[in-house]
Order: structure tokens, then C-alpha cells, then sequence
């Protein structure tokens, strides 16, 4: 069983959803914004992404902890 609390464990393709990695659409979907609006605010660093190529990924545990810290 893994230790979902260790974050240096990252699992690609959704195996793990707390470290699974999300495109902008995707994240966009799961934080119930639009697109465009997610793509800007990484772009500006107000939301915590990593460019790949052209194209913006996102960590659902990262996006989660952003969430409550905007939130208190």
C-alpha cells in the first residue's frame, strides 16, 4: 500500500489522484473555472503549474493546497 502523504512519490496517468498530473483542461474542469482563465492565471503565477512544450500541467494535490491557503 503506498503512503500517499510522501509527495516525492509522483504517479503519472491518474494511478494516484493525489499526485496525478492534469492538463489545463483538466484542471480547469476539476477547479470549475474556465480554461483560459486557468492558462492565464499560470502564466501570471498566480496558480501553481509547470510549462511542458506549449502546454501547462497542474497537480491536483498542489491545486488542492492552493485552494485552502486562498481560502482562509
Amino acid at each position: 500500500m503506498s503512503d500517499y502523504k510522501d509527495s516525492s512519490r509522483i504517479y503519472i496517468g491518474g494511478e494516484d489522484p493525489v499526485g496525478q498530473v492534469m492538463t489545463s483542461v483538466e484542471a480547469a474542469d476539476y477547479l470549475k473555472m474556465h480554461v483560459k482563465t486557468v492558462c492565464r492565471l499560470a502564466k501570471e503565477g498566480k496558480i501553481p503549474a509547470r510549462k511542458v512544450g506549449s502546454e501547462w500541467r497542474f497537480l491536483r494535490s498542489v491545486l488542492d493546497n492552493w485552494l485552502a491557503e486562498s481560502l482562509v
